[in-house]
């Protein structure tokens, strides 16, 4: 039987780096920019369990963060400093993530294309 445990410190680190190197020029100097040493925040709807989700990134009021249970990269707002406000499960790589936010912030669009959290299922 699967037991799902939350990811290590350094299994983010090997999550990050395949794809870190992908992220050149104006993106990539916008990762190293927001790039934070990885810090575990809360998100109280489904964070518990696994002690909150590593954030890797803070652009302003945004966080990008790994959903270790979806197994991807998110973004999020927050107003409290180590509180995630809003579960995602789109299962980006970092690279798309950061590209995404890069892209919010050069046109001052909303963040679009996030993916909710799970719903459950209706049998009628």
């Amino acid at each position: 039987m699967y037991t799902w445990q939350p990811i290590s410190a350094s299994e983010l680190q090997n999550e990050m780096q395949k794809t870190e190197a992908d992220l050149e020029g104006k993106v990539g100097n916008f990762w190293q920019l927001i790039k934070i040493e990885p810090e575990k925040w809360s998100e109280p709807t489904f964070g518990k369990e696994g002690g909150g989700f590593w954030v890797v990134g803070l652009c302003g009021r945004k966080v990008i963060w790994y959903n270790d249970i979806e197994d991807g990269f998110n973004i999020s707002d927050y107003k409290t400093y180590g509180e995630i406000d809003g579960y995602y499960c789109n299962s980006d790589e970092l690279s798309w993530a950061v590209r995404r936010l890069f892209k919010v912030i050069q046109s001052g669009a909303e963040l679009s294309g996030q993916l909710g959290g799970p719903e459950p299922l209706s049998l009628d």
